[in-house]
């Protein structure tokens, strides 16, 4: 593994004891069984913060404790999605913290604690994670509730939260004794309000009561900011006048709209992401695709593209593990090793894949009663049921789908992904896969959709079909990261061109691109009917050599170590 001496020793001194990066993100996936995250931001700040571990990062990262989750998803017979709480058991995987520390929400003082939990990276370095919870005896029973769930609440509730996680987390910090933190990364703009915590750090430390210029950079030399989102309805607003109520008199809401206000703004709005844009030296999209976008978006910022990437350790099922510990020495400690997935043998990735998809095909049996078969192609699709994902495009022509499948031998298609509890056309889309099955099974095609798509469930999933399929509308797709997990895997991708993929797509060698001409639907079953079926079908030693190639060049480069590496040079050092 390589080690930033220069940043993670002071001067040729011992190993710092001291954090000097906090790592914000409203959603952390830490693991299986603590639910502390809804989908794709969480996966990235989870792998994220395992790879700084990994690196020996003097990095520490604050969040919300959720302790009910975000939803567990339970399907009726007819497909139709209802919503349960989803708790897990807090002492048994985190450390209860003594420190406490107080914010003021609309007038009334709300008491915040923390836990805590270490994530130990491949070499025994540790990052510690602080889950922040307002469950304590002094706060009102609306207050002590403020932690509980992800991502649900209206505009109060949620603006509430984000100062929980914003200002409640500096101070926290404060208290734990981190005091010599010189970066603060905002995954998402949830935690934007720490920028305010940190001006008003400045003006006591300058005995000032007035935000100026020279203050306003220091807290930019500070602040990172990392935005997901490529469409303007997903940053946070909320209205001034409920920002002024719940916040308080803050010199920013009187003397400096422009911190978190368009240029140009008719409507008195806080715009979370204009304050952390503002509030930041250093700005990224996640993706090349999704940060021009970015720029289009906020045409006023300087915004640079720092493509996502994933844990490789974390999201490689077992037989591949052993593979590779045969194959590529060091995989675990250098991600860019993974390259050396050339030198596999045929027959020995070809055995390790089919290990991983028995064990998806008994998984499908014990949950759902259908049984899947080894032998016959199959697809998967695994992601929030919403609208520019587009779930249903592989069956708009379904003549043409069932004529693939006849020709395949047959088709098995594995779905999975939960709709957001407010999102009735996502549930809808659902339902209707779901009622596809009996129609398709006759003319040789199995569906099934899996439950409460989660962690666990990504880790079979992504290694254990042999292509993954995303359909989403560009450019909706700010990255995407299952598809780089199944590539880690040897499973290539069936993708449109969008986010992560543009550049990752090498036609026919790391997996193929849906091609917007002509239409995506008609591309993907060209896609599937002259591509991938025959080499799978008749040309397997072809289809392998793509499962080779999206290990080497794609598992290499699109991963967290690569991702770290470039927010150092480029965020953290300056």
């Amino acid at each position: 593994m390589l080690e930033l001496t220069g940043f993670v020793r002071e001067g040729r001194g011992e190993m710092m004891t001291k954090r000097k990066i906090a790592y914000f993100s409203m959603e952390i996936a830490l693991d299986a069984g603590i639910q502390t995250y809804a989908g794709g931001l969480g996966i990235l700040a989870g792998d994220t913060l395992r790879a700084g571990a990994d690196m020996k990062l003097p990095v520490c990262a604050v969040t919300l404790l959720h302790r009910k989750g975000y939803f567990r998803q339970r399907l009726d017979d007819s497909g139709w999605q209802f919503e349960e709480e989803d708790p897990w058991e807090i002492e048994k995987y985190l450390t209860p913290m003594e420190s406490r520390v107080k914010i003021t929400l609309h007038g009334r003082e709300v008491w915040v604690r923390s836990w805590q939990y270490e994530i130990e990276g491949v070499t025994g370095a540790s990052i510690p994670v602080y889950l922040l919870d307002t469950d304590v005896e002094e706060n009102s029973e609306w207050d002590r509730h403020l932690t509980d769930r992800l991502y649900l609440g209206d505009f109060y509730f949620r603006i509430c939260q984000e100062a929980v996680l914003g200002l409640g987390g500096v101070r926290m910090l404060r208290a734990l004794g981190h005091d010599e933190l010189t970066r603060y990364h905002m995954n998402e703009g949830h935690s934007a309000f720490l920028g305010l915590e940190l001006l008003d750090e400045e003006m006591i430390r300058r005995g000032m009561s007035k935000i100026d210029d020279e203050m306003l950079q220091a807290v930019r030399r500070k602040c990172v900011f990392t935005t997901h989102t490529p469409v303007p309805a997903g940053h946070d607003q909320f209205p001034l006048e409920m920002a002024r109520e719940v916040l308080g008199h803050h010199e920013a809401f009187f003397k400096r709209r422009d911190l978190f206000e368009p240029v140009k703004c008719a409507a008195d709005c806080l715009n979370m992401t204009y304050l952390a844009l503002n509030l930041s030296h250093y700005v990224n999209g996640v993706a090349k695709s999704h940060a021009e976008v970015s720029r289009l978006m906020f045409a006023d910022h300087e915004i640079d593209s720092i493509t996502n990437g994933v844990h490789a350790r974390t999201w490689v099922c077992p037989s591949m593990q052993s593979l590779f510990e045969r194959w590529i020495p060091g995989w675990k400690l250098d991600s860019f090793n993974m390259r050396s997935a050339l030198n596999i043998p045929d027959e020995d990735l070809w055995r390790a894949h089919q290990a991983a998809k028995g064990d998806l095909c008994n998984y499908i049996e014990k949950e759902r009663g259908e049984r899947f078969s080894l032998d016959v192609l199959t697809l998967g699709f695994a992601r929030r049921a919403t609208s520019y994902k587009r779930p249903k495009l592989l069956f708009e022509n379904k003549e043409w789908l069932f004529e693939i499948a006849r020709k395949a031998g047959g088709l098995q298609l594995v779905f999975a992904g939960k709709a957001h509890p407010g999102d009735e056309m996502g549930k809808f889309f659902i339902q209707d896969i779901v009622r596809m099955r009996d129609e398709f099974r006759e003319r040789g095609i199995k569906i099934v959709y899996l439950e409460n798509y989660d962690m666990a469930l990504a880790q079979k999933l992504v290694s254990g079909v042999d292509v993954w399929l995303n359909t989403p509308l560009p450019p909706m797709e700010a990255s995407g990261t299952s598809g780089m997990k199944a590539a880690l895997n040897g499973v290539p991708s069936l993708s449109v061109l969008d986010g992560w993929w543009i550049e990752g797509r090498i036609e026919g060698v790391t997996g193929w691109g849906i091609e917007s001409e002509g239409g995506d639907a008609r591309s993907l079953y060209e896609k599937l009917e002259r591509e991938i079926v025959p080499r799978y079908c008749e040309r397997r030693g072809e289809f392998i050599s793509v499962m080779r190639h999206a290990i080497a060049l794609n598992g290499s480069f699109f991963n967290t170590q690569r991702m770290l590496l470039q927010y150092l040079e480029r965020a953290y050092f300056l």
